[in-house]
């Protein structure tokens, strides 16, 4: 999570949205690597201040990631527990797109998601309104 301090440590919104396309790079190399994992793990760390743009641009990042899961198991089974509420957001955020492929990935990871964590990790999700993605 040292990366969010860095976010949240710049108020240059062009330095953080420079560093949110930095990211997004290295997760498409994740995912070229077929690294999953990784991938979803950097798409997590550190999301950005309450900036609308960060927040669109950190969002394509992850949506990237999220994309590429083809085993929703075996990326939770490899996620650390810190990260559940925090991915629980973004996949509300990919639901609330409309995209049909983005929003059957999503029902997807929720499911699988919600069975892992529990029902708290909906409750934390949604009841956390000053941390939005």
């Amino acid at each position: 999570m040292a990366e969010a301090e860095k976010f949240m440590g710049s108020d240059n919104v062009e330095d953080i949205l420079t560093k949110i396309e930095n990211k997004s790079l290295k997760i498409e190399s994740l995912i070229k690597q077929y690294k999953p994992i990784e991938a979803i793990k950097t798409a997590l760390e550190g999301y950005p201040p309450q900036d609308e743009r960060c927040k669109f641009a950190n969002w394509i990042g992850v949506r990237k990631a999220l994309m590429a899961i083809k085993d929703v198991e075996g990326i939770l089974r490899s996620l650390n527990p810190q990260y559940y509420d925090i991915l629980m957001k973004y996949v509300y955020r990919g639901l609330s797109t409309g995209d049909r492929t983005t929003c059957d990935r999503c029902l997807k990871i929720h499911e699988k998601l919600t069975e892992k964590a529990g029902f708290g990790c909906i409750l934390r999700s949604l009841a956390d309104t000053v941390n939005t993605v």
